[in-house]
């Protein structure tokens, strides 16, 4: 279990993230469209797991927005934004702000991605909902970066997780 704050509240994770130069667990996710997603969608691309509570909380928006901007220049990457959020939200939100540098995913289904990565919180007001976290890959599915942010109402370090990709 990771434990991290929520407001300065002591929270927990039901596991920890996968670790460095591991192989990534596969995953089953919804994309905006309804359509289920997997790892292997996305094989032969560099690709940043950005991992939050919910699309509609401020410092997820703004990773999602950071993320976007970044990923514009990055060659042969992909940032996928993963939360419980219903693939309608993230439509919404994306939509709207005219992100279209993301591949938006959700765990609403099942949770298993959540459960594998160690991410979902078992305690808190967040309870069920993803903690912030991000995971680097490489192209063919090795992990070059993990980050579990201490609290979860604080932004992730991007400059750690892109420069991971040099």
């Amino acid at each position: 279990m990771a434990n991290i704050t929520l407001g300065g509240n002591p929270a927990t994770t039901v596991g920890n993230l996968p670790e460095v130069g591991t192989k990534t667990p596969d995953f089953k996710l919804t994309n905006t469209e309804l359509a289920n997603k997997s790892l292997s969608d996305f094989r032969g691309s560099r690709l940043v797991l950005n991992i939050f509570p919910s699309v509609d909380t401020g410092v997820c928006s703004q990773s999602i927005r950071t993320f976007n901007e970044k990923a514009s220049s990055l060659d042969n990457t992909k940032v996928l934004c993963i939360s419980k959020d219903l693939p309608f939200a993230m439509a919404r939100f994306c939509g709207a702000e005219g992100l279209d540098d993301v591949v938006n995913l959700s765990d609403y289904k099942t949770g298993e991605f959540g459960e594998t990565y160690g991410v979902t919180f078992k305690d808190s007001v967040f309870e069920t909902l993803l903690s912030r976290a991000v995971v680097v890959l490489d192209t063919d599915g090795t992990i070059l970066h993990t980050e579990q942010v201490s609290e979860t109402g604080e932004e992730p370090n991007y400059e750690a997780a892109l420069n991971a990709l040099n």
